[in-house]
């Protein structure tokens, strides 16, 4: 009786368990579209320097408002926040390939509604400027004849540039000096207070944010360049993720938690999500032209920036190759001081980054003798950056080819009658040109023109150097073209570009290397 008891009550406890999970399983499939597709985890697109949506604080943690936001969506969905800190200039790549799910960072929506799967707009933004508080600027007007810096594919420079820009925006931007282009706002500042720049245009949540953290060294404009809203933007067509985060955003802002969230980042007069709002479907509906017509275009455009590619290349190569001579005897001279000045000199430029050295060149004379900087200064200083550093690499290269020249030819030559300056220059020169030419041309070619294809850290290190500095050259302009337009072609372009330049370069050095045979 007690076992037939038993299997009795097993039974209807089985029986009342699986009833359960029939119901927690349709609950759970109905409560989150996400983890129907068997997906758990939530990745967010942000760039970390834009402050207060999204940044890296003091703790060397990823924090922001819409980072914030995006947690509490993970939260209530059951998933996994994934922060992916972006090049803002590749999102549309990290989107299109499926690296991140969505971009959200004070993303504007505006003037790229049909790009993007959008949610409804939840923050109301502006375009503003800063100057430093001593300026003379106090109006846009102002701004005629004036240098301004903007961050590369911002909603700033599409205010000045874009193809929905006001007409008194795009005349405003003809009256500029220049409009200059960096990849952070951060460089923007550095820029603008040691006078290499005369105002920044930026967002204003982020320029409240930086006013308030860099003091009273820097003011506002009251007037605004143009307004804005900012959404959360998907991949064109995916609209079931887009609506499961709209939801439960609305689901934020019934309860106050919304609002909440606004209040610890200091946006809550910013807010402009409402209940009565509703998403609306805007499908990705692009408009293309020929491929031929626009790859002819790109082609159009990256010629003038291999313009500015080539000139560093050439001047680099007039500077840094007699410097590193002179550094090379520097390095072999017989006064062990003046050898060892030469030798920690080599040791720093070749143990630091270029990028450093560059910004040392540029912001230096600023900020350590309070020189002020003006605009044409930026170019020589990428020059004067890029003979210092390869100046470094040919001194090493030379002194090796000469240290292989055997001792006996200068005893030979002193036999002869030859003095030293005669010896070097009909004997140990030559041969030693014909020793290093091989590794100066790979230098060349490694360092200065680095190929898209096998050498991509160096590239990257390289071409953002110049562009840290506001020179754009050839693969920041790809970077810049690709990013338009969403396509990878521009760099595949670039890369053509590159490959032409570099065998160039390579036959004319095989051909100098051919003359010289004879030094066998």
């Amino acid at each position: 009786m007690k076992t037939f008891t038993s299997s009795k009550t097993i039974k209807r406890m089985l029986l009342v368990l699986l009833v359960c999970s029939l119901i927690t399983g349709t609950l759970t499939a109905c409560g989150s579209k996400k983890k129907q597709s068997g997906i758990t985890t939530f990745t967010v697109g942000f760039d970390a320097e834009f402050p207060p949506y999204g940044y890296k604080d003091d703790n060397g943690e990823y924090v922001g408002f819409d980072l914030s936001l995006a947690q509490e969506v993970c939260k209530r969905n059951g998933w996994e926040l994934v922060k992916q800190p972006i090049d803002w200039d590749s999102k549309d790549m990290e989107l299109s390939s499926g690296t991140i799910d969505c971009i959200w960072n004070g993303f504007t929506m505006n003037g790229r509604e049909s790009d993007y799967t959008w949610t409804t707009p939840y923050i109301d933004n502006s375009q503003v400027v800063i100057v430093k508080s001593g300026s003379s600027i106090n109006k846009l007007a102002d701004l005629s004849g004036k240098v301004v810096v903007v961050q590369a594919d911002s909603s700033a420079l599409a205010a000045f540039t874009g193809e929905d820009a006001t007409e008194d925006n795009l005349a405003l931007a003809k009256s500029f000096a220049s409009l200059q282009q960096v990849g952070d706002y951060n460089a923007a500042f550095m820029n603008l207070e040691s006078g290499s720049v005369d105002a920044i245009c930026m967002d204003m949540g982020v320029a409240k944010y930086e006013l308030e953290a860099r003091g009273s060294q820097f003011r506002m404009l009251s007037e605004q360049v143009s307004k804005e809203q900012y959404g959360i933007g998907f991949k064109p067509g995916n609209t079931e993720l887009r609506d499961t985060v709209q939801e439960t955003l609305y689901d934020m802002l019934a309860d106050g938690t919304f609002e909440n969230i606004a209040k610890d980042w200091g946006l809550e007069e910013s807010i402009c999500l409402s209940a009565d709002n509703k998403v609306n479907d805007i499908t990705a509906d692009k408009k293309t032209s020929g491929f031929m017509s626009n790859f002819a275009d790109v082609v159009g455009k990256l010629a003038s920036g291999m313009l500015a590619t080539l000139m560093i290349f050439v001047l680099t190569l007039v500077f840094s190759l007699p410097l590193g001579m002179l550094l090379m005897f520097i390095r072999i001279s017989k006064v062990k001081l003046v050898r060892w000045i030469a030798k920690i000199y080599i040791s720093i430029m070749r143990g630091t980054p270029l990028m450093l050295q560059l910004l040392v060149v540029f912001f230096g004379p600023y900020y350590i003798f309070g020189i002020s900087l003006s605009y044409s200064y930026r170019f020589y200083a990428v020059i004067i950056g890029f003979a210092l550093n390869y100046a470094a690499y040919f001194a090493e290269i030379f002194r090796s080819g000469i240290e292989a020249i055997p001792v006996g030819q200068h005893e030979a030559a002193s036999v002869l009658g030859y003095t030293r300056s005669q010896t070097f220059v009909r004997i140990v020169l030559p041969q030693m040109m014909r020793i290093v030419l091989p590794p100066v041309t790979n230098e060349v070619i490694k360092r200065i023109l680095p190929s898209i294809t096998n050498e991509v850290i160096t590239l990257v290190k390289d071409t953002s150097l110049a562009f840290a500095l506001a020179y754009t050259e050839m693969f920041t302009l790809a970077k810049q073209i690709a990013a338009a337009n969403a396509s990878i072609m521009p760099l595949f372009v670039a890369g053509v570009f590159y490959y032409i330049f570099n065998f160039v370069v390579a036959w004319v050095m095989e051909t100098i290397e051919k003359k010289m045979r004879y030094y066998k």
